[in-house]
């Protein structure tokens, strides 16, 4: 049993150490060191029509600014068409949304019947007449350069999805997520330039009108896109240049909900969705699925492995610092809670949200995903 408990315990260990912690200094190693580093095309590759999608439900606070936003962007006027795709605007819950977007210049307002958001850019799709589409957040606010930087890279006919980057805002400083999201763009960034990305952002990305795919609409783009993207011959890929910016969930305790959330969103991705099939993935790239995506996602079931198979051997040293570890990492989150300390505002973060992951699964599974969605709080 002894034998059992170790082999378990040190299997958890070097899963969770390679996806938390190894895996991205291997990808900086490959890419160094002969990885099929891949270039994107430059800046001013051409100016196609394009259709910027944005679904909104009950934005009517920052709905005018997003408009305004768009239509300031460093591209010409009769080459960007704005389609607000209002979800719910034409139920009984419907808000100012739609009239706002329609005073302040959008081309397009669709005041749709409550499907959510994935159903609401369908129909968006649907009513483009762009060759290329563009995709953000009611809330997102993109620098002026952005959708030249993010349309560029389609002069490479092997593109068929291309996300920016994202920047968070907020003068909290209670929500960590700032820092793991500087680490994630920075895998991100090697992903892109060895293979293709894992996932994306809702804020700022474009996809080819051939390449678009109908999703289930409790799934959502920003996981399911990239992966599909490249099971169907395409390379998803990341554009740093192509800056947005975001509020940010003020407090840890928000993020965790946010997190919940997207994670019922995320799991039927995982599931049924069609990520786990390797058919259509290089070895490179399923490397990456399973070490950034579905190692990530199982990282609650691999702590609570280890410390269940570390309690029998906690009289060896090795087994007994892995509980004492895990027991210290929990009190430095809960003093999080009442310090705010930046190492345990850390672990604060760190604790919750990879709870967040095992109970986005538990809701996904004991009640089903919802298609709509609400904003977070203190992002608007």
């Amino acid at each position: 049993m002894s034998r059992l408990a170790a082999a378990v315990f040190w299997l958890s260990a070097a899963l969770l150490a390679w996806t938390q912690a190894l895996y991205g200094p291997f990808l900086a190693l490959l890419r160094r060191f002969g990885g099929p580093a891949q270039a994107t095309a430059p800046a001013g590759a051409g100016q196609p029509q394009v259709s910027l999608i944005v679904a909104a439900h009950r934005e009517e606070a920052v709905i005018e600014a997003k408009v305004r936003n768009a239509l300031a962007l460093d591209w010409p006027r009769d080459r960007l068409e704005l389609i607000v795709a209002v979800d719910g605007g034409a139920g009984p819950d419907a808000d100012g949304t739609a009239e706002r977007a329609r005073a302040a210049g959008a081309d397009q307002v669709l005041e749709l019947a409550r499907g959510g958001k994935v159903r609401a850019q369908d129909a968006g799709v649907r009513a483009a007449r762009g060759d290329l589409l563009a995709f953000s957040d009611a809330n997102a606010s993109w620098e002026p350069d952005a959708l030249t930087r993010l349309a560029a890279v389609f002069a490479d006919p092997a593109v068929g999805y291309a996300c920016g980057q994202v920047r968070f805002v907020s003068d909290s400083g209670t929500n960590q997520e700032g820092v793991y999201w500087r680490y994630e763009l920075w895998l991100r960034a090697q992903e892109s330039a060895l293979a293709s990305v894992t996932a994306g952002n809702g804020a700022i990305y474009g996809v080819r009108p051939e390449a678009y795919v109908e999703v289930d609409p409790v799934m959502g783009h920003d996981l399911s896109f990239p992966f599909l993207m490249v099971k169907r011959g395409w390379r998803a890929i990341y554009v740093p240049e192509a800056r947005a910016t975001e509020k940010m969930v003020p407090t840890i305790e928000g993020e965790w909900r946010r997190k919940r959330r997207m994670m019922s969103h995320a799991w039927p991705i995982v599931l049924r969705g069609g990520l786990l099939s390797p058919r259509g993935y290089g070895p490179l790239y399923g490397l990456m699925i399973v070490s950034h995506r579905v190692l990530r996602y199982a990282s609650p079931a691999l702590h609570v492995l280890a410390v269940a198979a570390a309690l029998p051997l906690a009289r060896r040293p090795v087994y007994g610092a892995a509980v004492a570890a895990h027991a210290a990492l929990l009190a430095a989150a809960l003093a999080g809670g009442r310090v705010r300390a930046r190492p345990l505002l850390l672990a604060r973060y760190y604790v919750l949200t990879t709870a967040a992951l095992a109970a986005g699964l538990s809701d996904h599974l004991r009640h089903g995903t919802p298609a709509g969605w609400d904003a977070p709080e203190g992002t608007r």
